[in-house]
């Protein structure tokens, strides 16, 4: 019989060991930042040119995706700027709308008036009620549903209190300072300070009959 010596003169085969996988740098998945950055610049265009001067196009250009991108997570423009209203108010904190008085509820209406981003984006909202009434229905329901309860608890509360007359309706009164927000919106620089917005919800109050003068100063929390 012919010896075996195939394994004869040959180096020893060195053991196969396994290599782990490439470890992953620490940070957000690329799939949630490439969704940052289309909701970011969907709401920076709606607010810079409107809903009706922004489009998918220029979102992926201004997020630096490409256009498949954005339509793989949002069929249409509509579907993106509802998502991104969403997306705007997602820290919304209900809880710090339980206004323990008037006079906080004031300041923080002042406080979000105050800021021209907020401004902005409200007027385009309310802009879009005829063409897409569902961008200003997602608003209501990420930021407005909680608000308006907690307006009309607070202002039921102040009548209680006495600083409104007994017969007062907390849900015209809630409507008379909407339409205040709303005409302010329309009517003032966007640069107008928290005190100015502050003084003109209180004058708004006064003609619907408030007695107690709240703090003219605080609006600082």
């Amino acid at each position: 019989m012919k010896p075996d010596n195939d394994h004869q003169g040959r180096a020893p085969t060195a053991p196969v060991t396994a290599t782990a996988p490439p470890t992953k740098p620490p940070g957000r998945p690329r799939s949630q930042e490439a969704n940052e950055a289309i909701l970011t610049a969907a709401l920076d265009l709606l607010i810079e040119r409107g809903a009706g001067h922004t489009s998918i196009e220029q979102v992926a250009r201004r997020a630096k995706v490409t256009r498949a991108t954005v339509y793989r997570r949002f069929p249409t423009l509509t579907d993106l700027l509802v998502r991104a209203i969403e997306w705007e108010y997602r820290d919304v904190n209900s809880a710090a709308m339980d206004w323990p008085d008037l006079d906080t509820m004031i300041t923080a209406w002042a406080e979000h008036l105050s800021t021209p981003r907020a401004r902005k984006l409200m007027r385009r909202l309310y802009g879009t009620l005829d063409d897409l009434p569902e961008l200003l229905r997602a608003y209501h329901q990420a930021h407005g549903s909680h608000h308006s309860l907690a307006v009309r608890t607070t202002l039921q509360r102040a009548r209680t209190a006495g600083q409104l007359p007994p017969t007062s309706d907390p849900d015209i009164l809630q409507q008379l300072l909407s339409g205040a927000a709303l005409q302010h919106l329309a009517a003032h620089p966007d640069t107008t300070g928290t005190q100015e917005v502050k003084t003109y919800f209180l004058a708004v109050l006064g003609q619907a009959g408030l007695s107690t003068p709240l703090r003219q100063g605080s609006t600082a929390r």
